[in-house]
């Protein structure tokens, strides 16, 4: 089972706890409540934290843990947006018998929503407080009595509950900020689709494939047969070492190639260790040595994928790690700064024409498109494609010729580092 940490102050911490069991039986829920946000710090850095996934009451604290800890695919927030503002405002009507025309909002600067804007322009007067999440509560609530003491708001919308509660105790109109009890369904159902989609994902099965390159000219070297045989006791030791850490069954295939049996959960867990037993095998052999991953639902198609993938890895110049997911999408140079991850299948008839025109394999131009994608560049040059593809500029400048004479690449300008020499052609897909 599961353990689910939901994080947040103790009003939040309740609803969303009452709302989780009623639609889920399967999981643990640990409530982790602060009275301060700085609090969460706390509870996500420490390692000791017996919990498989973070469920945020909102925004502040999920980007509190982000900031501390880093992004995390097991964190997730209750979002909330235009209704919770709206419902403030019919709350506060309906206590004061009137609609409030002059008000004040205080809002995480990295998340205001666009309905701030519309409410600026139907009401009278709107003073919006924008801040950071490391802000001290007291900043917000001076920020709020200053207002109403001058008399220029008749209430206040606050994204902290220890705000509201000063705010009331000061005789100040106010409404706590919180998400609706449709917002903390949708998140919550969203949560746990994610969780089960994470658990498949987990147990499906892996197939390691590891060949020694050139073994017939390793065992052409060996003088005597002892050595080879030496030689494949130092291996296999190295692999079963692997095996216990990926908790998998290792397989002989013969003329130095290798199978290993696992989960995909286990092997994206130890893929640092698997490149460490990959390069110790690479020193004792005395070659390189290609890995191929497969991933499937079905012992058939995790082996179909390994082969393939070991296939991509052997055409390499530097035998990296290469995976091939259930859904066929391929992941290049995996573990290292240079890894890619992209589909080579399409459908599309017309883009498939272009690149047949343009001599460019799909694979190519899916390895371009998900470099440009992942360095998040607008404009490239052919350097940068051979630099971080690994190949020559010639073979860039080829490549990226082909594609512009079939329009899937255009030439947006020029560049030039030096007062002589040609300027460089700037790039971008189209």
């Amino acid at each position: 089972m599961y353990k689910v940490a939901v994080v947040g102050p103790s009003q939040s911490v309740n609803r969303i706890l009452t709302l989780a069991r009623e639609i889920e039986q399967e999981l643990e829920f640990v409530p982790y409540i602060y009275t301060k946000t700085t609090e969460v710090k706390d509870f996500v850095s420490n390692s000791e934290s017996p919990v498989d996934y973070w469920l945020f009451s909102g925004y502040i604290p999920y980007k509190i843990a982000v900031n501390t800890v880093g992004e995390h695919e097991n964190f997730l927030y209750i979002d909330s947006g235009e209704l919770g503002i709206y419902k403030g405002i019919v709350t506060l009507s309906h206590e004061s018998r009137k609609l409030p025309e002059r008000i004040s909002i205080d809002m995480i600067a990295s998340y205001c929503p666009d309905e701030l804007s519309q409410l600026e322009g139907t009401m009278a007067e709107v003073y919006i407080k924008r801040f950071d999440v490391e802000v001290e509560t007291a900043e917000l609530f001076d920020f709020h009595y200053e207002l109403w003491k001058q008399n220029k708001i008749e209430a206040v919308l606050t994204c902290y509950p220890t705000v509201y509660e000063d705010l009331q105790e000061a005789g100040i109109p106010a409404f706590w900020l919180s998400p609706t009890r449709s917002e903390i369904f949708h998140s919550i159902r969203m949560f746990f689709e994610k969780i089960k989609t994470s658990y498949y994902k987990d147990t499906q099965i892996s197939v390691e494939m590891i060949e020694i390159l050139d073994y017939d000219t390793i065992k052409e070297r060996m003088r005597e047969s002892y050595q080879l045989d030496y030689l494949e006791l130092h291996l296999k030791k190295t692999l079963i070492q692997l095996c216990e850490r990926l908790d998998g069954s290792l397989f002989e295939q013969g003329n130095g190639r290798y199978a290993i049996f696992s989960t995909r959960g286990a092997v994206e867990r130890e893929i640092g260790t698997l490149k460490e037993k990959v390069n110790y095998l690479s020193v004792e052999a005395g070659s390189g040595i290609a890995v191929g991953i497969g991933f499937g639902q079905t012992v058939f198609t995790a082996e179909t994928n390994a082969y393939r993938a070991i296939r991509e890895s052997k055409r390499k110049e530097k035998q990296d790690i290469v995976i091939i997911q259930e859904d066929g999408a391929m992941i290049d140079a995996v573990g290292a700064e240079e890894e890619l991850a992209y589909d080579y299948r399409t459908d599309d008839k017309e883009f498939l024409a272009k690149l047949k025109e343009g001599k460019v394999s799909i694979k190519t131009y899916k390895r371009i498109e998900s470099l440009i994608r992942k360095m998040e560049w607008t404009n490239f040059t052919t350097k940068d494609l051979a630099i971080h593809l690994k190949m020559s500029e010639r073979n860039a400048q080829r490549i990226v010729s082909n594609l512009d004479r079939v329009s899937l690449i255009e030439c947006v300008g020029e560049e030039s580092h030096y007062a002589r020499g040609r300027p460089v052609k700037v790039y971008q897909l189209n």
